[in-house]
């Protein structure tokens, strides 16, 4: 998957399989400078976010090797696209993205193995931007820092507010990422 040339997150085009996957920011949001300057030029060395797509049903194991996945994997790209576009502080346009379509038994290992290697910070620090609306009853947890730092997703609007700021939670993306 490493291998392989990054692709725009906006234009993923459709296939069937679920797998893994690596997304990667190039932008002008000043507290991912230093994730940017990693993945300008084609180099693609730092990603934002790893994530896996599995098929419905496979965490409670009720997927067979013969039962077609569909297009799982596509979905949660387009679905990640959507939560950036919503982003007021965020372009689609500076996303990439890398991914893999693997057997079902072997996606938890190489999700780990992404964020064990690279440490992303939406996985490690910044938490939320995989969330799915949690649903009516579930709001009154609190909003996910993701949801805080780039606000835009209407769901979150509706979870309880944190006590950090979005100007705090960018002073320590940018203190986070100076000591990685």
């Amino acid at each position: 998957m490493l291998l392989q040339e990054a692709a725009p997150l906006e234009s993923v085009s459709s296939f069937n399989g679920a797998g893994i996957y690596a997304i990667y920011y190039a932008g002008d949001f000043a507290p991912y400078s230093a994730i940017a300057e990693r993945n300008r030029e084609g180099k693609f060395e730092a990603p934002i976010y790893v994530g896996k797509a599995i098929p419905a049903g496979a965490r409670k194991g009720n997927v067979g090797l013969d039962v077609p996945t569909g297009p799982v994997l596509t979905k949660r790209l387009k679905e990640h696209a959507d939560s950036i576009n919503i982003a007021s502080n965020l372009d689609l346009a500076d996303f990439w993205c890398r991914y893999l379509v693997v057997d079902d038994i072997w996606i938890p290992l190489g999700e780990s193995l992404l964020i064990a290697r690279y440490s992303p910070i939406w996985n490690k620090y910044i938490d939320g931007f995989g969330n799915h609306d949690p649903g009516k009853g579930r709001y009154q947890q609190l909003r996910s820092l993701w949801d805080v730092l780039h606000p835009g997703r209407p769901w979150a609007e509706k979870c309880q507010g944190r006590k950090e700021t979005q100007e705090q939670i960018a002073e320590d993306v940018r203190a986070y990422l100076s000591n990685i």
